[in-house]
């Protein structure tokens, strides 16, 4: 793919849903709704420190009046400590309602995250593709991050500064209702620098989540293609690719920059008129005798107490965007309807033996107009070790990802005779040579596929993959942390992991797509045992790496350009003048006098019949 369809390519993804605001604000209130009584405490609690807060411009104007009427030095001390009485529970209450507030938002939080991974987990493969690995990452990572930071911040603070803003201006129309209607009148300049915002913002931080997925979409491609990019000298151009989306999203953010510096002007402006419109009618009120000048003290601090909670609420509309933006992007997801692995196969009772496996008409496309498969008819017996083998771009990885459930087919369906796995396990297990060690102790890393299994229910199944051995080496056994920052493994002891969670698993189906193709040489023998092993007593797909492989199954199944072009046992094949007896011819033809695995011949791809498709 040359740069520019790259860039075409990435422009023209289709990205994962993003909710509504309706449908986002819906979502929020069902995720409240069970915690009602939580939310009407810590707002309760709000309240009450908010009304005890305003207690102390009064008290600081009843200092200023006893003063100016030269009243004796003892008169003052009730209302200090008044005002000491006041800071302490004024403190305490506010604590209090933060904690409650704050707890709520993160318990709201946790059951969206907890939603957002179940849903995101269930996707069908093929919408991921098509989005990108970045989209979903950046969803992961970013969009979660910042609606975090919302919830243990702004959320407790915007609640505040509203309640703040409420009732100071119903204790300013208590001192004196034309001190009121001179507030007001910074109320237009903050409005109308509100809307510009939020109409500027709204777009902008969109804008920015795109940006930021395409950009860690792109870092993943070049990080992932390393070797790739090395091998061909591309570097440049796709250093240049990096440096374009990274330049693109460091602009976005440069926007939003200059927005936020206009809307604290803007904020500026309306504080200026405010203030000077209270403290005028103060002076006249004053001189005209209708209220003291500790009244008009009140007043003015009044006022001017309320320049950090506008400030902060309207402030907060810059993460309060961002965090809707994130959060329509999460709930989008969350909301996917899809309960059940998308493409997960059709189990249904019959007259045939459990584990039976029927594909029946299938056509799969990944690009609309571009086959992978068609017209693909398959049976699997129960019980029945099938191989299927093919040239490059086959359809054979994309069969048995249907087969699989992994993807589901464009046309036709798929078929599975019988119960389920062990429990209420799925009735197909996948296996490929693409195995993920998740950090940990290794016995949770085998846990995955039964979380009551038993050490010695462990132990079998890695006796059972031949890996007991080099299991009992580690420094700690079954407890030794292995994955990111633990022990490493091997290539080959990573598939015998996932050999071992298929024993453990215990599907009546198993698909192993190359699933001993990570061994090489020296370790392809002992994975092509643990394998047999592994499929014993079940129906297997087994998409061969090797030959040896589709020389002792039970039938080999030949594709060749998405169709089934041959099938029967490998004795029946050899003998024919089909495809497979051609690859056979050659992949022997390879062989060395050692009998080790045969290295690919130049040009040619028909020792390793990889599929790419």
């Amino acid at each position: 793919m040359n740069e520019t369809s790259a860039e075409q390519h990435t422009d023209t993804r289709e990205l994962l849903p993003t909710a509504t605001a309706p449908r986002t604000r819906a979502a929020v209130r069902e995720l409240v709704r069970p915690y009602r009584g939580l939310a009407a405490c810590g707002f309760g609690v709000m309240i009450a420190a908010t009304a005890v807060g305003l207690l102390v411009q009064p008290l600081l104007g009843r200092i200023v009046d006893l003063v100016a009427e030269q009243r004796p030095a003892g008169d003052l001390t009730l209302p200090v400590v008044l005002l000491v009485l006041v800071a302490l529970v004024h403190g305490g209450t506010t604590s209090l309602g933060l904690t409650l507030v704050s707890r709520l938002g993160e318990t709201v939080l946790a059951q969206l995250r907890e939603r957002f991974v179940e849903k995101a987990l269930r996707l069908p493969l093929e919408q991921v593709e098509k989005a990108g690995a970045g989209d979903l990452t950046a969803r992961v990572t970013r969009d979660v991050s910042v609606v975090g930071e919302a919830v243990r911040s702004a959320l407790p603070e915007l609640a505040r500064s509203l309640l703040a803003i409420l009732l100071t201006l119903v204790a300013m129309a208590a001192l004196d209702w034309r001190f009121l209607v001179a507030t007001l009148l910074a109320v237009p300049i903050q409005a109308s620098t509100a809307r510009w915002y939020v109409r500027h913002a709204v777009p902008l931080y969109a804008q920015q989540r795109i940006a930021t997925g395409a950009q860690q979409q792109q870092l993943l491609d070049t990080i992932a293609g390393a070797g790739t990019v090395r091998a061909f000298r591309i570097e440049e151009e796709h250093t240049a690719r990096v440096t374009r989306r990274s330049s693109t999203a460091v602009e976005l953010k440069m926007r939003g920059i200059r927005l936020v510096l206009d809307f604290y002007n803007r904020l500026h402006v309306a504080e200026y008129v405010g203030l000077t419109a209270v403290l005028v009618t103060g002076f006249f009120l004053v001189r005209a005798d209708s209220v003291s000048i500790g009244t008009a003290t009140a007043a003015a601090l009044y006022f001017h107490s309320l320049f950090t909670p506008v400030n902060s609420a309207l402030v907060l509309l810059d993460d309060a965007q961002s965090a809707t933006a994130s959060l329509a992007r999460l709930v989008g997801v969350a909301d996917e309807t899809t309960s059940e692995p998308a493409a997960t196969p059709l189990t249904q009772p019959g007259t045939e033996p459990a584990g039976t496996v029927t594909v029946i008409g299938i056509d799969h496309e990944y690009v609309p107009g571009q086959p992978v498969l068609q017209a693909v008819d398959l049976k699997l017996r129960a019980g029945e070790r099938v191989a299927l083998v093919g040239p490059s771009g086959a359809g054979k990885t994309t069969l048995a990802k249907l087969v699989a459930g992994v993807h589901r087919p464009t046309s036709g369906s798929v078929h599975l005779t019988g119960a389920r796995g062990r429990g209420d396990g799925l009735p197909v297990a996948l296996v490929t040579q693409e195995t993920h060690v998740f950090a940990g102790p290794l016995a949770d890393d085998l846990r995955l596929a039964r979380a009551d299994a038993t050490d010695d229910e462990l132990r079998t199944a890695l006796t059972d993959v031949e890996a007991i051995d080099w299991v009992d080496a580690l420094p700690d056994g079954l407890d030794t942390v292995v994955g990111d920052g633990g022990h490493r493994l091997t290539s080959a002891q990573v598939q015998q992991l996932a050999l071992a969670r298929l024993m453990l698993a215990d599907p009546p189906v198993a698909v192993l797509d190359e699933a001993t193709a990570e061994a090489g040489s020296t370790g392809a023998r002992l994975l092509e045992k643990a394998a047999d092993r592994a499929v014993e007593g079940r129906t297997a797909l087994i998409v061969a790496h090797r030959l040896t492989q589709a020389a002792t199954a039970d039938r080999i199944v030949v594709m060749e350009d998405g169709r089934i072009v041959e099938s029967g046992t490998h004795d029946e094949l050899r003998a024919g003048s089909g495809p497979y007896a051609s690859l056979w011819q050659a992949w022997s033809g390879t062989r060395t006098a050692s009998d080790k695995t045969p290295t690919q011949h130049a040009g040619t791809d028909t020792t390793t019949v990889k599929d790419d498709d």
